[in-house]
Formats: C-alpha cells, structure tokens, sequence
C-alpha cells in the first residue's frame, strides 16, 4: 500500500530520492518547483533571486541548442514539469511543428507577466510584510 505524499520531507542526498519527490509530488507542490531565475534588474526591483513561471512570462534560454534565445511562455506542463515558449518550435518530416519543452532551471525571466492577480496579491503581500518587518527592527533600534 502506497503512503501519502509527505509534505515535511526534508531532502535526501541521493539523486533518485530527490526525483522520486519531484516526480510524486502534487501539482500544487509541483507548481513551486517550476521556478527560474529573474534577471539582474528583476532581481533587484523586486528583492527576489526567484519567480515561479507562469504562462506571458518573458524568458531566455540559458543552456542548450536554443542557448541565448528569448520568448514568451505559451504552456506550462505541471505533469512533465517542463515549460514551452513560443517561436522556439521544431519541424517533423511530415512537415508538423512541435513545441519543444524546456526545464525551467535552464531559463532566465527577463520579463514578468503582471496582468496575473496572484502574482500581483502575492508582490503586495511580501512588500507590506517588509514595511511591517522594517518598523517592528526600527522599534527595537536594530540597524540593518
């Protein structure tokens, strides 16, 4: 009898533990594990090394055959947890295009996609609990 998916996993050193958790794990634990690093300025603007990618977002390929090559996410796969971005398609021999599928560690956000209320609630959330964070350190005198 297979046990539920555990939440409070720690982490394990060896490879296939660490896949057979990615592998296994619900879509919604799925969904944060579908992150990619933001860009220099990104990362500065909002404070973060990390975004979960979502479909408008704008990205670079950082590795591979596509390397340097930038496009919008057009699908985010949760079960293959792979992601596909537009214009980077390849051609069958009978003459079909396909979306290839990317891992998101090998891409770069350049630009977010700000239309997603979540993202945006989330962004105000983790800014109003700075300020909050800010007060509470200028009370007690703790400098930064």
């Amino acid at each position: 009898m297979k046990k539920q998916f555990s939440v409070a996993w720690k982490g394990s050193r060896q490879a296939r533990k660490q896949r057979k958790y990615a592998a296994e794990a619900p879509l919604h634990i799925k969904q944060k594990m579908l992150a990619s690093h933001l860009s220099k300025d990104l990362r500065k603007k909002y404070g973060r090394r990390a975004f979960a990618l979502r479909k408008g977002d704008t990205v670079k390929i950082m590795n591979g055959e596509y390397k340097k090559k930038t496009g919008k996410v057009s699908e985010v796969n949760l079960m293959k947890m792979k992601v596909a971005i537009e214009g980077i398609q390849i051609t069958k021999k009978e003459g079909s295009k396909v979306n290839i599928y990317f891992h998101p560690s090998n891409l770069m956000i350049t630009e977010l996609y700000m239309d997603d209320k979540k993202r945006n609630n989330s962004l105000k959330r983790e800014k109003e609990q700075k300020k909050e964070e800010n007060k509470s350190d200028e009370k007690k005198g703790v400098k930064k």
